[in-house]
């Protein structure tokens, strides 16, 4: 039988970063990766001349040393810096994102329903319930109605009033009236991701500079957890290996991680949605401004269209389009795809342009339910977890909504603990 000090599941951000940051001459270091290829979503396909990644995966770094970390491993001049053009398409026009800052592009009815609904939106006794009831009391009924609850619902998949108040914590884009009204005169749309970075030829260049300095033999490509022994330490491969471990670092999607380890939970509190995603290549340029545009309207059936040709400057339209669904749903891949092109047409985003690549993939999990119960049960789990050596890490392993640069920063801590932990004694 085998024995490292740390057995890491999964090659995707968290799982290399972890690899990478851990003192190597205090005990082996060894990452499972049940695909056959490393980076987890972060994977890029080039396909006849097109950069697409399985989403839209872009930097937002608030760290510049963890920035100056990736990019000292890359190629140099592959991270271009782009200034942030989002926007969102209701009724036939462009208004810009945040909704909430931005009412007074909407048609003139829109624009008085939602500034009424704002200054009269109701006041509650206490903390909101669930997220819906958060976007009512913050921003009105007619705010709500109009984007923050339909652009949610096809994001998620499910019910606002299923979702626990801060569900999205930092990412939610707040503002109060003043805010709001202020910006009626003096735009100001600057969010957490204003300005983002994205390497020219594409996200797996980020997963590559945590993967260059690795030794040899540390990914174990085409091997997955199946079973784990909490009280022995023995994890059981999908190769037929048998591994002892110290610790297990899992970015394995949590309610997955109590599975494979025969935790007792409720299955039904750890829910998510999974999202099909189009890469679509064309033979003419589109749209010139936007990076990306959010759907809210129920008519088309994608909530958000990238332009990776606006992102790299480059002369053909390549987009991204992402579609919420359920995990029980079936994906007719033909038929999502016409589908998809029907509503790009309808939105003017294609013309007369001719498809002439395309590719496809399905997260799934792609954005987990944060909900009470859930927060509840992984806390509780998670402790137990920990006491037996086991730590769930990283988007899905944490069950939360982060960012690329919150796993790196999350792994890095951890590495940073077990090194001084088991940092040698020093000399009197």
């Amino acid at each position: 039988m085998e024995h490292v000090r740390y057995l890491v599941v999964g090659a995707g951000v968290s799982g290399l970063a972890f690899a990478n940051f851990i003192d190597r001459g205090a005990g082996r270091c060894l990452v499972l990766e049940r695909d056959q290829q490393v980076g987890g979503y972060c994977k890029t396909i080039l396909q006849d001349g097109f950069v697409w990644d399985y989403s839209g995966h872009f930097f937002h770094f608030r760290h510049p040393d963890v920035e100056r970390y990736l990019v000292e491993r890359m190629p140099a001049d592959e991270v271009v810096t782009v200034e942030k053009v989002s926007q969102i398409l209701y009724k036939d026009r462009l208004v810009d994102f945040p909704f909430q800052k931005n009412i007074h592009q909407l048609p003139q009815e829109d624009f008085i329903d939602c500034l009424h609904e704002l200054y009269f939106r109701p006041k509650l006794d206490g903390p909101p319930e669930n997220f819906q009831q958060m976007l009512i009391a913050r921003f009105g009924q007619g705010i709500a109605d109009r984007f923050l609850i339909p652009y949610n619902e096809k994001l998620y998949a499910c019910p606002m009033d299923e979702l626990d108040a801060g569900a999205m914590g930092r990412f939610f884009p707040d503002a109060d009236i003043e805010d709001i009204i202020r910006n009626f005169k003096r735009p100001d749309n600057n969010s957490y991701n204003a300005t983002f970075t994205y390497p020219r030829h594409g996200a797996i260049e980020y997963i590559k500079a945590l993967q260059k300095d690795l030794p040899e033999g540390t990914v174990c490509l085409g091997e997955g957890l199946v079973s784990v022994d909490m009280e022995r330490k023995v994890a059981q491969t999908s190769v037929g290996r048998q591994i002892a471990f110290e610790y297990l670092i899992s970015s394995a999607p949590f309610d997955a991680l109590l599975k494979i380890t025969g935790l007792p939970h409720e299955p039904l509190v750890f829910t998510s949605n999974k999202v099909a995603v189009f890469n679509l290549g064309f033979d003419a340029k589109g749209w010139s401004d936007p990076h990306w545009i959010y759907f809210p309207e129920r008519k088309y059936r994608f909530y958000r269209v990238g332009f990776y040709d606006n992102i790299m400057g480059t002369d053909r339209m390549s987009l991204y389009v992402e579609i919420g669904m359920k995990t029980d749903e079936t994906v007719d891949v033909e038929a999502e795809l016409a589908r998809t092109m029907d509503g790009l047409r309808a939105a003017g985003v294609v013309t007369d342009q001719n498809l002439v690549s395309w590719h496809h993939v399905v997260l799934d999990p792609a954005y987990v339910h944060i909900t009470g119960p859930a927060r509840q049960s992984f806390e509780r789990l998670r402790q137990h977890l920990q006491a037996r050596g086991i730590y769930p890490v990283g988007r899905y392993g944490g069950w939360t909504y982060c960012s690329i640069e919150d796993n790196i920063l999350e792994t890095r801590a951890l590495a940073q603990m077990f090194n001084a932990l088991h940092a040698p004694p020093t000399s009197p």
